[in-house]
């Protein structure tokens, strides 16, 4: 099995070719919803590094044998927030608790060269 991929995209279009390319590398495949998920938090965690972390480092990707990890480097120190879905006025909101509810366990780490490190366990 390919382990791991590293990316340095700088979109989030870029950043789903790249989890996809990722996942269709794999020797052994997962299932299609499992692979939709994996791209739907890869899309998140980016959006959210482009967004609110000054801009994405790194995308990883590390195969486990009963899961994906997928691991985004931003250039902030500042930990993210839970906020309050926004259900009118398109401010969003609904990344974070969508991710945590996909995920079997999520992360943050401080790193020590500056920025973070926010990643998710998902179920293969």
């Amino acid at each position: 099995m390919r382990g791991t991929g590293t990316s340095s995209a700088t979109s989030v279009a870029g950043a789903r070719e790249s989890a996809r390319a990722f996942l269709g590398s794999l020797d052994h495949p997962i299932a299609a919803e499992a692979a939709d998920t994996v791209v739907l938090v890869v899309s998140e965690l980016v959006t959210n590094a482009l967004c609110h972390g000054g801009g994405i480092r790194t995308l990883n990707l590390t195969a486990h044998p009963d899961g994906v990890e997928v691991a985004v480097r931003d250039r902030s120190p500042r930990t993210p927030r839970m906020r309050t879905p926004d259900l009118n006025g398109g401010t969003g909101g609904f990344g974070r608790p969508m991710v945590n509810r996909l995920a079997q366990a999520t992360a943050v780490t401080l790193q020590a060269a500056g920025g973070k490190t926010v990643s998710a366990l998902l179920a293969r």
